[in-house]
């Protein structure tokens, strides 16, 4: 969520009649990705992994993954290769980010936290809350280094960068000086005290994450949650994340 704390209800209903105005989503090229067919790509089951919760990671369908790979149940080993199919759309999601940073001198070292975020309101992307947030006085604009849009105004499930990461400038979403020192912020739009992310959404946080962690932070980096970061102060991102999920995946 936008820090410092949540928006009251009449701050949103003021920043909702001032969002709506400001006009279209910041856009990305589409990019052909990843070095796999855009069609269906690999993917290594993890200890604790189980069908379901791949299937929506990359927004496709159980009985798709069954079928691709001639399963006949819900039973996958850690270790094992599947073949996830139908991925065209939702890979390309992460194209411009992979695109972007190796054009970009990332110094891995200095990367340490990871930290997830939802915006607390349903309408937003990378450009209105960048606009929010230069109104405010935060000098380098949009807190955040990554938006994840839920299909209102940008693509659901639509990776943005935000100028914090074309730049490697600190971020500006918690409280915690250090972290927005050393910790990559990304910002999925909704309120999940309401709902969970879209499936779309998921899919391309978990994508996105996994990216970074591979290529971009440190091998000891720290998988966090807004309020785990300022607790006490924040919901943020609201009772819906996965959690456990991303808890399990990401060693929190």
């Amino acid at each position: 969520m936008h820090p410092p704390s949540h928006p009251s209800a009449s701050t949103r209903r003021h920043f909702l009649r001032w969002a709506l105005g400001i006009g279209a989503a910041l856009t990305l090229p589409a990019v052909s990705s990843l070095g796999a067919s855009s069609s269906q790509r690999t993917y290594r089951v993890q200890r604790g992994d189980t069908l379901s919760e791949i299937a929506r990671r990359f927004g496709v369908k159980v009985r798709d993954i069954q079928q691709a790979n001639r399963l006949k149940g819900d039973r996958i080993l850690a270790g094992q290769s599947l073949i996830i199919p139908g991925t065209g759309p939702q890979t390309d999601a992460l194209a411009p980010v992979i695109a972007a940073t190796q054009r970009l001198s990332v110094d891995r070292s200095r990367w340490q936290y990871i930290v997830a975020h939802h915006s607390a309101i349903e309408q937003g992307n990378a450009e209105i809350y960048g606009s929010t947030h230069t109104r405010r006085g935060m000098e380098n604009g949009l807190a955040y280094h990554f938006v994840i849009g839920n299909g209102i105004d940008s693509g659901d499930g639509e990776i943005e960068i935000g100028p914090r990461w074309y730049k490697q400038l600190r971020g500006g979403h918690v409280r915690s000086t250090h972290v927005n020192d050393v910790g990559i912020g990304i910002c999925m739009v909704g309120n999940f005290e309401n709902h969970p992310p879209t499936d779309r959404q998921h899919a391309s946080f978990v994508q996105l994450v996994d990216y970074l962690s591979k290529h971009c932070v440190a091998p000891d980096y720290t998988f966090t949650v807004h309020k785990w970061v300022d607790r006490n102060h924040t919901l943020c991102p609201g009772k819906h994340f996965p959690y456990q999920e991303m808890s399990r995946r990401y060693r929190a």
